[in-house]
């Protein structure tokens, strides 16, 4: 079956409603340190979401890549992705619930064709704080569907994004879909996992104001969400999302270079093709993300070294270019939709071979460690630190282990190891969920001013370094700015203190801070800097900084440098090949 052309779709039936299509961001988010990834295609219009006027106007649509890593080790059964697309529409203080409900509907059912009978939905059902969202369910009842088919759920599952985090927030309803062949019940069970939730409709139509009190925010915005392979296996009646036209053809690359079946070779099969393609994406993204040992570039490590991993268990060849052949059909793929994939196709392959040495030569070394560690149990057991030491310090699963123990007549303390990796999964959660207390909430003063300082401090770095520094990224928090710049040295002690001394008199001259719209074309003959210019529409934002600064942005600004405090170098270092870092904090 040819693959539905979802995406175009989507883009045309909400264009016909008014709206404009945006380009993707990036997926590594650009000043935003609530997480690694956008996660969801709301992210990168949170300064939008928070009031400020977008160049398109009040309706937008979008095909958006997003990464999810909280649950990488889940990637192996039927529904699970690291990378995914997700559409989205949004309204910035235009439509509301009436028509976001019915022009889903629409799209659902006239659009895709999806019979009424095998729809469903979720509301909010109210608590002591905020009433229940009877006027989605209303509306869901114009629509057609019936009662029994409309759930009152709770705020874990109908409230965005919680009921702790202050800031924009509100009710949401989700659509379902009933899965499989069987009779369709009359009434719908969200316990019930045939029906599988296909969009989310989120209302931002409260402020959780910083006493706990809620209060109705004066203009509220529609933000919706539907993945593209999640409804491409509805659409096309496969449980297996690996089985649809999505995957179908990178499954039977894995196929013809493991010269194994797809059936019975499922799980690494899947592992192989999701976290090629995700590290594809990361790889190409212009942020210019390499492996390494922290942040994003660990996650593209364990990404493709995972991958090697299930490739071994098929008999690939490892030395041989099997993770080449993946990588350009992938990119032959969605080349036509991400254009950063042909023009740095070379990098992501460079990226895949050099990591794949070294994962090669780690293993070598891990191997040499198993038989120190063996050569020293005297019980014929090995115990859980170990385990996990040749686990987490090698890359070595725990059934590698088990297998090369075995052999050797050891046994393995298994149940310690899973506690292990266990809490370790723990850890890496609450860190991710640390890193989204952020997101809508997040911008405040302080990040304002940090944002605004990058400007400044990109300027300086050209003036002192050389016109060839450009942005590669930045991380804001409250505490303190990162920027990564292109830069092929360690800068000297002279080369930090003139650039913060530049920074702090740009700073104290007092320049105002001027927005512009334009066209994308125009601003860059202007020589306006940008970061990542595929990434905005064709009318861009450009802030300028007296004669000091021009860049296309889309973040928080303050009006005046004036009212940024001074900053003070404290760190700078290398990330990656030909890309410096540096930490900096405001000193009162």
């Amino acid at each position: 079956m040819e693959q539905l052309n979802i995406r175009e779709k989507f883009i045309n039936f909400f264009e016909s409603k008014g709206h404009k299509q945006i380009p993707s961001a990036p997926v590594v988010p650009e000043n935003d340190p609530s997480v690694l990834f956008n996660t969801a295609g709301m992210q990168p219009l949170v300064p939008y979401l928070m009031g400020e006027h977008h160049p398109y106007g009040t309706r937008l649509c979008d095909y958006q890549k997003c990464m999810r890593t909280n649950d990488l080790d889940e990637v192996g059964d039927k529904t699970h992705h690291t990378f995914f697309e997700m559409l989205g529409n949004w309204s910035l203080g235009d439509y509301f619930k009436e028509e976001s409900i019915a022009w889903s509907f629409e799209f659902l059912t006239k659009v895709l064709n999806i019979p009424i009978e095998r729809l469903a939905v979720t509301v909010f059902k109210g608590n002591d704080i905020v009433s229940a969202d009877d006027e989605s369910a209303n509306i869901w009842r114009k629509m057609g569907i019936p009662d029994k088919r409309i759930k009152y759920l709770g705020e874990d599952d109908n409230w965005w994004p919680n009921m702790e985090l202050t800031g924009p927030c509100g009710p949401d309803t989700e659509i379902f879909y009933f899965s499989t062949d069987e009779e369709v019940p009359e009434e719908f069970d969200p316990e019930d996992n045939r029906w599988v939730e296909i969009w989310n409709n989120v209302f931002m139509q409260y402020n959780h104001n910083q006493d706990g009190t809620f209060t109705d925010l004066p203009k509220k915005n529609v933000d919706t969400g539907m993945g593209v392979e999640r409804i491409t296996a509805v659409l096309e009646g496969v449980s297996d999302n690996y089985e649809s036209s999505i995957w179908k053809d990178v499954i039977k690359k894995i196929e013809d270079i493991s010269k194994l079946p797809y059936e019975g070779n499922e799980k690494a099969m899947r592992i192989i093709a999701d976290h090629i393609r995700s590290a594809v994406f990361i790889s190409a993204d212009p942020s210019g993300i390499k492996p390494s040992n922290t942040d994003q570039g660990y996650i593209l490590r364990r990404l493709i070294r995972r991958a090697i991993r299930y490739a071994k268990k098929l008999d690939i060849d490892i030395n041989s270019n099997w993770e080449e052949e993946v990588a350009t059909l992938i990119i032959n793929k969605y080349k036509k939709y991400y254009v950063e994939l042909e023009e740095n196709k070379q990098v992501v392959i460079d990226v895949l071979k050099s990591e794949k040495i070294k994962f090669n030569r780690t293993l070598e070394k891990g191997l040499k460690e198993f038989e120190k560690i063996a050569s020293k149990i005297t019980d014929g057991k090995m115990d859980k630190d170990n385990a996990f030491r040749l686990y987490d310090t090698f890359g070595f699963p725990i059934e590698l282990t088990v297998e090369l123990a075995s052999e050797m007549g050891i046994k393995v303390d298994e149940e310690g190891f899973k506690e292990k990796f266990k809490a370790h999964q723990e850890k890496s959660r609450a860190g991710s969920k640390e890193r989204f207390k952020g997101g809508l909430a997040s911008t405040g003063e302080t990040e304002t001013q940090y944002h605004t300082a990058t400007h400044l401090l990109n300027a300086a770095l050209k003036v002192v370094v050389g016109n060839d520094v450009h942005q590669k990224g930045s991380n804001i928090t409250s505490e303190r700015m990162r920027f990564d710049f292109s830069c092929d040295h360690k800068l000297t002690d002279e080369e930090k203190q003139k650039v913060e001394e530049l920074v702090n008199k740009w700073i104290d001259a007092g320049y105002n801070v001027v927005k512009k719209e334009m066209s994308k074309e125009e601003a860059l003959k202007s020589g306006a800097e940008c970061m990542f210019i595929e990434r905005y529409p064709d009318v861009v934002t450009v802030y300028s900084i007296g004669d000091v600064s021009s860049e296309l942005c889309g973040g928080p600004h303050v009006e005046n440098t004036s009212n940024i405090p001074h900053i003070k170098i404290k760190k700078e270092e290398a990330v990656s090949a030909g890309v410096r870092r540096i930490k900096a904090v405001f000193v009162q």
